[in-house]
């Protein structure tokens, strides 16, 4: 089967298994991502301890306060700093981006400048509960995966994620691009995109995130880098059975 064909298929199944189950822990993206879209539309009324607890509880769901994570250790408000720095106005272009816009090289050293900020902002934290031998650095998981929740910009490289875009496609015999979270792998990234627009275009016209806020009920469409991740995320859980 080719790529294309599979990840069309899995992104499918996921979005199901998302609308099957009720509740689902999944849709702690969808929540994270909404409330942080609303506080660039309305930064009078931002609540900053609210978003952090949010983040804290998407990074949960997907795994990111396991028994290993220095996360684990501490309250919600270890993100109150990271929260702060994303919602600045010069991250405004970085909300839910769009493929083609990392070809721009303004928006790609933006988001190289946001990557450094958010681990220099963990790192005290992390060096405090964990004693590594060098100098090893904040995870690009953990970095990838706050960007999702609360920009859309980028898709997490967690081990599904890299699993998949790392395994040869049987039709072309190439990987769609590298393991590690980079603009080098990014740009590759989206080609896979860009290659396939409209197919991906009619499938992302599926998802939308339905939600409330000061009770008004809302829609927001699921971006396209979270459409990137779902796919091969759920391509890689697979293949790791």
């Amino acid at each position: 089967m080719a790529i294309i064909d599979e990840f069309i298929k899995k992104t499918g199944e996921f979005y199901e298994e998302l609308n099957v189950q009720d509740r689902h822990r999944y849709r702690s993206w969808e929540h994270c991502y909404a409330h942080f879209y609303e506080a660039r539309q309305n930064s009078e009324k931002t609540n900053v301890d609210s978003l952090s607890l949010h983040l804290a509880f998407y990074l949960a769901s997907w795994g990111m306060y396991r028994g290993s994570s220095f996360l684990l250790q501490y309250d919600y408000t270890i993100h109150t700093s990271v929260v702060e720095e994303i919602l600045k106005r010069k991250y405004d272009k970085l909300f839910g981006l769009k493929c083609n816009e990392l070809n721009n090289e303004e928006i790609c050293s933006l988001l190289d400048e946001l990557n450094t900020k958010i681990k220099k902002i963990y790192n005290p934290f992390r060096s405090k509960v964990k004693k590594p031998k060098g100098k090893k650095d904040i995870s690009n998981i953990l970095v990838s995966k706050v960007l999702l929740g609360t920009l859309g910009c980028v898709p997490a490289y967690d081990r599904f994620f890299v699993k998949a875009v790392t395994n040869i496609d049987e039709d072309t015999k190439k990987k769609v691009t590298t393991r590690n979270y980079n603009i080098a792998s990014l740009k590759k990234l989206i080609k896979f995109y860009e290659e396939h627009q409209e197919r991906l275009e009619e499938l992302r016209s599926r998802f939308l995130i339905e939600y409330q806020f000061n009770e008004d009920k809302k829609t927001l469409p699921y971006p396209q880098m979270k459409v990137l991740d779902m796919g091969f995320w759920k391509i890689g859980f697979d293949l790791s059975k």
